[in-house]
């Protein structure tokens, strides 16, 4: 009891001197992260940043690093220990953490893997010789797709975007080597380089993979041609960011009318749907150009295209010299990568990859606290209330318009932290045979999965990404904004932290989210999810010329010499990026008194900016902001930082940023949406 009396008296008189000290700070900005040589009203990113991408160079293995990497590589580390921790140990075959285990000890078995050569991929390679007809191909093809390997053609399974409570499957474009179709069709410079660096990149390939040198070269000439066919065919990205452009609801019979050349009744039960029944067709004229080319092609050039798919999609978990070719294209050339990352982050990604929410249970079990779950659902609460203010006070949009978008709003579901309920790897076979055989059945199992959900209701428990993932996401066919844990830490989220810079940070990221439901793709879907125009004709034009603003904004910026940023591919992301200011900036007004001093020097409203400035703070190569430019919707973080905060009139006030200064926008030229 006397021990208990100390304890107590202790306390107190601790508590009484912190009463005559300053109270302690909260989590706020950290000073070294500026660089105060730089104006607040003329460069916002690097007064912003300036300190911190001085402290945080760009390591040689990635192609730019910024606050989300850093924090990303923290999670890096936390999951390491789950895994070597399991992986160390002995374990209860057929158990999940046996599965783990295998799975990350076989592919950092090395020497294994450099005696066991091609012989993974072998069965594959047999299968591919013994085709002899177009029928033939065709049935390689389907193999190969439940294997994760794709060529001619992209398949999935998701909600209907025009009912969105039963799963569909998803017949698109694809059986490209490269990102994209523009890497082969574009002709500037830059692009022919690539092109270029891309057939070499076949040819010795196809050297390893046994080829002479002659062959190697007709290899690749006949894959180069193949595929510059298949992406002449294709659409756009920006073409594919209209969603009525890519749904086309078909059964068997419609799809034969486009391209008769293939059985795609015969192709589906190979795919393992034997009644696809209603599916949708993303580009009929990719299909029906597939036809023709079958048709067209020889079985023995097919065959040669096959085998590079086999190789380009397993080279990374074979021997290394396969794993070097391919870092040699796809990182140095492409995103400017300077030398591979260690194996075990190699070898962790796809460990995480095949077992990921088991994994993300042991994560969340580890190091998720329920306090910040509970944490965020109050910011969630709230920034949904400030949402919903800034559209009734929208002065162009109608009543009408506005009725709709707030039944909207208030139908977001909600994700937090974890799913609610776990996937079941039981059926997953690890072996300690070979890192890529063990590669290719957990394909085959996520691709199984994927099959089995055609033609059911949808599981709107189901999450798209795992726990341990530092990333967030809207999804418009679910209508629901999903965080996993692991974005849910410092710097972005402090269960502690000052109001402007959770606000500013994490607040903004949920602001984000949520005005994705009212971007120009996610506009275009109810409250239920569906693929449905609930729009007045006229507010549907405003809407447009307002984004037409930010469009221009954007595409006036210079990302690298004559470069310039893509207005329009990045429309989504910006639309989202100013909307989650705003709408975060009006939560914290809610619950700051009006009475708050100022930290460090700064009041809430810098901090605030401050604050979303960091979650933008990004050393980027130069062939990653290429590569960025053309295939990303996101737009670079320089320009997430610049681009929004021009329109925001609390910023202009804040720092005093008058007229001439370079962050400073005339009214009239602002945009203003939500």
């Amino acid at each position: 009891m006397g021990n208990l009396n100390r304890f107590v008296l202790i306390s107190l008189l601790m508590g009484s001197l912190s009463c005559r000290q300053e109270p302690p700070k909260l989590k706020a900005i950290d000073l070294a992260d500026m660089d105060k040589s730089y104006s607040p009203a003329t460069d916002f990113d690097n007064y912003s940043n300036g300190g911190w991408k001085k402290r945080f160079p760009i390591p040689d293995e990635k192609s730019r690093f910024g606050s989300f990497d850093l924090l990303a590589d923290s999670g890096e580390v936390q999951v390491q220990k789950l895994i070597t921790g399991i992986a160390s140990s002995k374990q209860t075959a057929g158990s999940i953490a046996s599965k783990i285990a295998d799975f990350y000890n076989t592919g950092m078995d090395t020497a294994k893997i450099e005696t066991d050569g091609l012989a993974p991929v072998q069965p594959l390679f047999n299968e591919i010789s013994a085709i002899q007809n177009k029928d033939d191909v065709m049935k390689v093809v389907a193999d190969l797709h439940t294997q994760g390997i794709r060529p001619m053609y992209s398949l999935f399974s998701d909600a209907d975007q025009k009912n969105s409570e039963m799963v569909v499957a998803y017949l698109y474009q694809g059986g490209l080597g490269m990102p994209d179709r523009d890497y082969y069709m574009k002709d500037d410079e830059r692009s022919k380089s690539i092109q270029e660096a891309y057939k070499i990149h076949l040819q010795k390939i196809f050297v390893l993979a046994g080829d002479n040198e002659a062959n190697s070269k007709l290899n690749s000439s006949i894959v180069y041609k193949l595929e510059y066919r298949l992406a002449k065919s294709s659409m756009t990205l920006l073409e594919q960011r209209d969603p009525h452009k890519i749904y086309h609801k078909m059964n068997l019979e419609g799809l034969r009318k486009i391209s008769p050349e293939i059985d795609w009744s015969v192709q589906f039960q190979n795919l393992g749907l034997k009644n696809p029944g209603d599916f949708i067709v993303g580009q009929p004229d990719f299909v029906a150009e597939l036809g023709k080319m079958l048709n067209e092609v020889s079985v023995d050039d097919w065959k040669i295209y096959l085998k590079w798919q086999v190789l380009r999609s397993t080279a990374s978990y074979l021997p290394l010299a396969f794993v070097n070719q391919s870092f040699d294209f796809f990182g140095k050339t492409l995103s400017g990568q300077m030398a591979q990352r260690p194996r075990w982050k190699r070898v962790q990604e796809s460990t995480n990859g095949a077992l990921s929410e088991a994994l993300g249970q042991l994560y969340v079990q580890k190091y998720f606290p329920a306090e910040s779950k509970k944490r965020m659902i109050e910011l969630v609460n709230n920034l949904r209330v400030s949402l919903g203010e800034r559209i009734q006070k929208l002065a162009w949009m109608s009543n009408e318009t506005k009725a709709k978008a707030l039944d909207k709003l208030a139908a977001i579901t909600v994700k937090v932290g974890y799913p609610d309920k776990w996937r079941d790897y039981s059926s997953l076979e690890v072996s300690t045979d070979s890192y890529c055989a063990n590669v290719l059945r957990a394909r085959q199992f996520d691709f199984n999965y994927m099959i089995s959900k055609v033609n059911k209701p949808v599981d709107r428990t189901e999450w798209m990404m795992a726990p341990q993932e530092v990333n967030a996401y809207y999804n418009p066919s679910m209508n629901e904004i999903v965080f996993p844990a692991a974005i849910l830490q410092p710097p972005f989220f402090y269960v502690d932290g000052d109001d402007a810079v959770n606000y500013g940070a994490i607040g903004v990221v949920i602001g984000h989210e949520m005005t994705h439901g009212f971007d120009d793709q996610g506009c275009q879907y109810d409250k239920v999810g569906n693929l449905n125009n609930w729009w007045t004709d006229e507010d549907s034009k405003l809407f447009k010329e307002r984004t037409s603003v930010l469009v221009n904004q954007f595409s006036g910026f210079t990302v690298l010499d004559t470069l310039k940023a893509n207005g329009e591919l990045s429309l989504g992301e910006n639309i989202a990026d100013l909307g989650g200011l705003n709408v975060a900036y009006i939560a914290l007004h809610k619950v700051l008194t009006g009475n708050e001093n100022p930290i460090d020097g700064f009041t809430p409203d810098q901090r605030f900016f401050l604050a979303y400035a960091h979650l933008w703070a990004q050393n980027i190569r130069d062939k990653e902001i290429v590569r960025r430019t053309k295939e990303d919707p996101h737009s670079l973080g320089r320009f997430r930082i610049l681009g929004p905060l021009r329109n925001m009139p609390e910023f202009h006030k804040a720092f005093d940023v008058k007229e001439g200064d370079y962050m400073y926008l005339k009214e009239a030229d602002r945009a203003v949406i939500w």
